[in-house]
């Protein structure tokens, strides 16, 4: 019963460890402000529209730290409107209704797949962590406990 105690010691340790010391490396980092809609990513540009037509979705979820899934934005609170704009294809771009009823183009990027394995890899990367201190923790106990039998 003894042999176990050193185990489950540099377990608790590790759970310890893991929870005063949380990684914070996995923030995502945006490249640009955009919009999500109908599956696709629309970048935000420095140009404002005045002819929208009709009002076609909006900010479904709002983050500035996650891949979110729907209509998400990480610079536009959720309701945010988006509409067409007239002559030019949702295919091409979109407008984005900002503060003060104006207007900014955001321009279709390609298709959108948030990053799924994100939450995998953090999950993942946090179990190898865990497991390299246990091991290092483990490793002495497991000598000394070695040298005892002898």
């Amino acid at each position: 019963m003894k042999s176990k105690q050193p185990f489950f010691l540099a377990i608790c340790i590790t759970i310890i460890f893991s929870s005063l010391f949380p990684s914070n490396s996995f923030a995502t980092s945006w490249v640009h402000n955009f919009v999500v809609w109908d599956d696709y990513i629309y970048v935000m540009v420095d140009e404002y529209v005045t002819d929208v037509e009709k009002k076609i979705g909006s900010v479904t979820k709002y983050s500035d730290m996650d891949s979110l899934t729907g209509n998400f934005s990480n610079i536009y609170k959720k309701g945010t409107k988006y509409y067409s704009i007239k002559g030019i294809s949702t295919n091409e771009a979109i407008a984005v209704e900002e503060e003060g009823g104006i207007y900014r183009k955001a321009i279709r990027e390609g298709e959108y797949e948030p990053n799924k394995s994100k939450f995998l890899g953090l999950r993942w990367s946090s179990i190898l962590g865990s497991l390299f201190i246990l091991f290092i923790l483990f490793l002495p106990i497991y000598h000394m406990e070695k040298k005892m039998k002898r």
